[in-house]
């Protein structure tokens, strides 16, 4: 299906009161302290898991005790035991980086006050797989106050913050999921929150499609209940588009990673800001004068591009697309293929959603030290597993980090493990995760709403009404200040004053 085809039904999305209140008034969300005290260090957003399915972490966070969260018998102040997080006693502390994450992200905050009073997600029991951060804590609260039921899994085995999913458990959120989980836990966690007598889901919140691939894997009769499925990821919407594609997607799916408001700000703005933060926590290094290769020139490889050719590095760029590749000659990047430049450069980023991007014969031709990284979606871009075998040694440098040594003394310096860089190693800014989630809450409450027949078994994209609306409530943070149509112009232009003011096949 088309992206110009999937709003099929959505020019009759309908806005509702509290929705138009809000705009009118959002210029009181921006009301907040001038001093919140330290930036949050929070980790977080869109990308997951263990896509692979093959690669099991061979290392969990040696900051706690050993002893598996499976194996803990663990109680919140209330009593209640329907989590498995690290170390409840956390909580604390999660709570504080929470609060602080809550300052960066006015739209959810005015969206929790404006819109609860209606409790638009009112009987929504949500079933969610998403990194669990400060970030989306602040989203979970935000669905819990509009009226939805939440069961929380990780979307990645790095990126939890344990002190977060203790805040969360104390709240009264059944959270499963730890820093560090093994391949067995990471599913484990996702079938505890789907698999739960007298529970079940109507709503999927997804970030990689791994949830909504276990439902329809273990327990496919639950679609008969489920409204929707809304998914962030690339990896996700790909995996809806094949289901669609062979007619077996058997509810509606709001594909966000393709809305204006995620791709233009969370994949290029957040890589940008988050690359530099990965590579310098985890390597020190400095950038400028180094050579790079940059695998994938979509939003996420622009966004890294432009980080380090700012810092002065040499940057080069792979692409598949020529109209990406295009656009990266006009940008002042080289345009090569990997096997020209992969024995020259210190440093090689994946960002292209494929699998085997860096194989195991670029791996052996690297030069000595060349750090290598993932900014993609998972772990399939860097053949890691075949870095696993008698004659390379394996030595940890520190958390995240580790040596990859040959027999003739080269290594190389590998990140995370060939997962994402920036949730796994360092953390990315909060407001532009305050856009993604807000888009998030908002596709939730469409499909959720909907009426009957306005959303078939297939993608969408999110109302472009709606893309807007998202991006309006986080001007005021800048003390932007729209200009209006007149009467006259807006008809001239043929557009409502209000919006929509692109049509669905504009390409921003």
């Amino acid at each position: 299906m088309e992206n110009g085809d999937s709003n099929e039904g959505a020019s009759a999305f309908h806005m509702p009161e509290w929705m138009i209140q809000f705009a009118d008034q959002k210029q009181e969300f921006n009301k907040r302290p001038t001093k919140i005290g330290r930036r949050s260090l929070s980790r977080s957003i869109s990308q997951s898991s263990t896509d692979s399915y093959s690669s099991a972490a061979s290392y969990t966070d040696s900051s706690d005790d050993e002893t598996s969260p499976r194996d803990k018998q663990q109680k919140n102040s209330k009593g209640n035991s329907d989590f498995c997080v690290k170390n409840i006693k956390q909580a604390e502390f999660g709570r504080r980086e929470i609060e602080i994450a809550e300052q960066e992200m006015p739209a959810l905050m005015a969206l929790r006050k404006r819109a609860q009073g209606e409790k638009p997600l009112a009987g929504a029991k949500i079933v969610g797989c998403t990194h669990i951060t400060a970030q989306t804590a602040v989203l979970m609260e935000t669905l819990g106050a509009l009226g939805a039921q939440c069961r929380w899994a990780a979307c990645n085995i790095y990126s939890t913050l344990n002190e977060v999913a203790a805040a969360l458990a104390e709240s009264g959120f059944p959270v499963f999921a730890w820093k560090g989980e093994s391949e067995d836990d990471f599913w484990w966690c996702i079938d505890r929150c789907v698999n739960v007598e007298g529970w079940q889901p109507n709503m999927i919140l997804d970030d990689g499609g791994d949830l909504t691939h276990w439902i329809y894997k273990k327990y496919p009769n639950m679609f008969k209940k489920i409204k929707g499925i809304v998914e962030e990821s690339v990896t996700g919407v790909h995996r809806l588009y094949q289901l669609s594609k062979a007619g077996k997607l058997c509810v509606p799916a709001m594909n966000v990673n393709d809305s204006v408001t995620k791709q233009k700000f969370d994949n290029l703005y957040c890589c940008r800001e988050s690359i530099l933060d990965g590579l310098k926590r985890t390597t020190d290094m400095m950038f400028g004068g180094k050579q790079v290769v940059v695998c994938g020139y979509g939003e996420v490889g622009k966004g890294c591009c432009a980080a380090l050719k700012a810092m002065g590095s040499i940057v080069y760029v792979t692409e598949i697309d020529p109209i990406c590749a295009l656009q990266a000659c006009m940008d002042g990047f080289r345009l090569v293929k990997l096997n020209e430049v992969i024995r020259q450069v210190d440093i090689v980023i994946t960002c292209t959603g494929n699998k085997n991007v860096v194989t195991r014969e670029h791996l052996d031709r690297m030069k000595n030290s060349c750090i290598v990284c993932n900014m993609g979606h998972s772990n399939t871009e860097i053949d890691v597993a075949s870095l696993r075998t008698p004659e390379l040694t394996w030595e940890r440098v520190r958390s995240q980090v580790d040596h990859v040594i040959w027999p003739d003394g080269k290594r190389i310096v590998l990140l995370a493990e060939g997962r994402l860089l920036n949730l796994s190693c360092s953390t990315v800014p909060t407001f532009v995760l305050s856009i993604t989630a807000t888009t998030q809450a908002l596709a939730l409450i469409e499909l959720y709403n909907a009426p009957e027949g306005r959303y078939k078994q297939d993608v969408y994209l999110l109302p472009k009404k709606m893309d807007e609306y998202v991006a309006s409530l986080h001007l005021p943070t800048f003390d932007a200040h729209l200009t209006e149509l007149t009467d006259e112009q807006a008809k001239y232009l043929g557009l409502n004053k209000n919006g929509p003011f692109k049509p669905n096949y504009y390409r921003y």
